[in-house]
């Protein structure tokens, strides 16, 4: 798979931090609602896991579809979700590959000790048997005349 990259302008990557920042010691989620690799917002998710929400988070079907209701509101697609791995690395866990579903990007942040830290991004291989560390570009569109709009 080629390298694929994801551009996240400084305010949607603030917003995906703080959120973590904010549900630490659980973990946040969220979708990424943009065009063609550009992120323009985060949309935050509520964590409805049963399993423990420091350690695991959830997107229900109802919440997927709340995620792709905003994001035709922001005249954009989902690009894929966030959450946070609270004082754990910013890598996905067995988990995260059981329960990711291919086209998306995963953006993960990892919280340590209540403070954000590294951001990466993930991508779910074809075979579905891993994933593979994607790039992720921080800061504004140089170009922004060639990168659709979404308007928020």
């Amino acid at each position: 798979m080629p390298d694929r990259a994801l551009h996240v302008s400084e305010a949607v990557a603030s917003d995906i931090r703080r959120h973590g920042e904010d549900t630490y010691p659980h973990e946040c989620c969220g979708a990424l609602v943009g065009r063609e690799g550009r992120v323009a917002a985060a949309v935050a998710l509520p964590n409805t896991t049963e399993e423990g929400p420091r350690r695991r988070f959830l997107v229900r079907p109802s919440d997927y579809l709340l995620a792709e209701r905003r994001a035709r509101e922001l005249g954009g697609e989902l690009l894929g979700f966030y959450h946070s791995h609270p004082d754990h690395p910013a890598r996905p866990s067995q988990y995260d590959l059981d329960h990711a579903w291919p086209t998306f990007a995963y953006v993960i942040v990892s919280v340590a000790g209540g403070a954000a830290a590294d951001m990466t991004v993930w991508y779910l291989k074809d075979d579905r048997s891993t994933f593979e560390e994607g790039s992720l570009h921080h800061g504004e569109n140089p170009h922004p005349d060639t990168a659709p709009a979404v308007h928020g």
